[in-house]
């Protein structure tokens, strides 16, 4: 009997996980009696009452409920692909905690895993969380798709099924903070999409702030673009360009109108803080990306784990 691994990673997720987790074994109870199946959680070092909720899950389904507790707050990324790899099933779902991602599908992805698919993946066609992060989240998916050399994909988040061929595949990158959107684009294997319009959250608040956003659109242009920083060239070249053409201009005029002629003291204070912004600006694009590089020349592990529950030790932790 093959195994399909749930994998979800949580935070503060009280309300969200006892419904989650009853609407997975109902799925596989009813209608996907064929398959055994794991729901392994990973818990970002929640304050809301989240692990003693786990603890629960984990006695009372052993055989099918596990659980990572990290030492503490390890990020979303790094947190939840820590989850992928340390799952052991034929294929693994990644799916969120909040039930945005709607596990009725999970019917539709296994069916389409054992057609022959190696990855399914959940594609938002629309949604009813705040308009305003929706518009930038569609503004950034045009911007991404127009500057990098790889077919990413609009509308997922990661939400889909991964045969284990393709996890295998993540764990040898050894990436310590891995982008998976654009990791399934480049080496993933070709997919199938599966639609669904995503539904509001059931119970707490998004996690994903606007920090945590721009962080993640940042990990992303840096690790498959080059535009950013050919810009900077490109940008510089042109603006010393013009700064000789109009020294030029001026040079003319002075020679022409000797006395009448005043530049002022405004032109020179506003190419100053015209150049200022410009160098500011590109400065912060090449700190972007060496701080990637920076966090994958030190190469830690996605996460330290405080405690496994159902699931076997390890004796070190995972390397990426």
């Amino acid at each position: 009997m093959k195994t399909v691994s749930i994998s979800v990673a949580c935070y503060n997720e009280v309300g969200n996980l006892r419904e989650l987790t009853e609407k997975i074994r109902t799925i596989f109870t009813e209608q996907l009696s064929d398959y055994n199946y794991q729901i392994l959680f990973i818990d970002n070092d929640s304050t809301d009452g989240t692990r003693d909720l786990l603890r629960e899950l984990c006695a009372e389904d052993p055989a099918h409920v596990a659980a990572i507790f990290n030492v503490h707050n390890f990020g979303s990324i790094r947190s939840s692909t820590h989850c992928l790899l340390q799952a052991t099933g034929d294929c693994v779902v990644r799916m969120a905690a909040d039930l945005q991602d709607p596990p009725e599908l999970l019917v539709e992805f296994v069916r389409a895993w054992e057609a022959g698919h190696k990855i399914v993946l959940g594609i938002k066609k629309g949604s009813r969380e705040n308009p305003i992060v929706y518009g930038i989240r569609k503004l950034y998916y045009a911007l991404i798709r127009h500057i990098t050399d790889i077919n990413h994909i609009d509308n997922f988040v990661g939400f889909g099924l991964y045969d284990r061929s393709f996890i295998e595949t993540l764990r040898s990158l050894h990436d310590p903070m891995p982008y998976l959107r654009g990791i399934v684009a480049e080496l993933g294997f070709k997919y199938k999409p599966v639609y669904y319009l995503q539904p509001e959250r059931k119970s707490g608040k998004s996690k994903f702030n606007f920090y945590r956003l721009y962080d993640y659109a940042m990990l992303g242009i840096t690790s498959y673009s080059k535009i950013p920083l050919r810009l900077a060239t490109f940008a510089g070249a042109s603006i010393a360009f013009v700064s000789f053409l109009l020294g030029i201009v001026y040079l003319i005029l002075k020679l022409v109108h000797w006395y009448t002629f005043r530049a002022g003291i405004a032109p020179l204070l506003i190419g100053m803080f015209f150049l200022g912004a410009v160098q500011l600006l590109f400065i912060g694009i090449i700190g972007e990306y060496i701080l990637n590089i920076n966090t994958r020349v030190l190469n830690r592990p996605l996460v330290i784990e405080e405690e496994r529950i159902n699931l076997p030790p390890t004796e070190q932790p995972d390397k990426p």
